[in-house]
C-alpha cells in the first residue's frame, strides 16, 4: 500500500469513527467518502474528498493537491458514473457528472472561496482541474 493510500485509509477510519468528522488538515472541512468502481480494475475504491453542498448536489474537485495528473478516482467516475457516497452517518447512491464550462469555473470559484487551498492547487497544476457534481439517485 502506498503512503497516499495509507493516509487515505486513516482519514476513512477517522471519518467513520467520528460521524464524518476528521481532524488535522481536514479539521474544518466537510468531507465525504466517494465509492467508485475502478476504471481498469473493476474493483471498489473509496476516496475521502472535500465537498460543498450546492442545492441538491455535492461538488468535489479532482485537484490531487495540484498534481500534474488527474487523480485515479476521476477516471473511475468518468468510466463508471454511478457512485456511492458516505456523508456524515448517511450513505446514498449518486450520479457523478464532469462539469463543463462555464459551470466548471463557476463551481471551482465557489469551492475556492470556501477552501482557499484550491487556488494554490490550480496555480501548481498545468491542467484544468475538473469539478464533479454528485447528484443523489433514488
Amino acid at each position: 500500500m502506498s503512503a497516499w493510500d495509507e493516509a487515505n485509509q486513516k482519514v476513512i477510519e477517522e471519518f467513520r469513527a467520528n460521524e464524518g468528522k476528521v481532524g488535522g488538515f481536514f479539521e474544518n472541512a466537510t468531507l465525504l467518502l466517494l465509492h467508485t468502481t475502478g476504471a481498469k480494475s473493476g474493483q471498489p475504491r473509496i476516496n475521502p474528498l472535500v465537498t460543498i453542498n450546492d442545492g441538491d448536489r455535492y461538488i468535489v474537485v479532482a485537484s490531487a493537491g495540484g498534481a500534474q495528473n488527474h487523480p485515479d478516482w476521476y477516471y473511475n467516475v468518468i468510466a463508471n458514473p454511478e457512485v456511492g457516497v458516505e456523508l456524515g452517518t448517511e450513505t446514498f447512491k449518486a450520479r457523478a457528472t464532469d462539469t463543463e464550462e462555464p459551470e466548471r469555473t463557476e463551481l471551482y470559484t465557489t469551492v475556492s472561496a470556501r477552501y482557499p487551498n484550491f487556488i494554490e492547487y490550480q496555480e501548481k497544476a498545468d491542467r484544468v482541474i475538473p469539478v464533479i457534481t454528485l447528484e443523489r439517485q433514488p
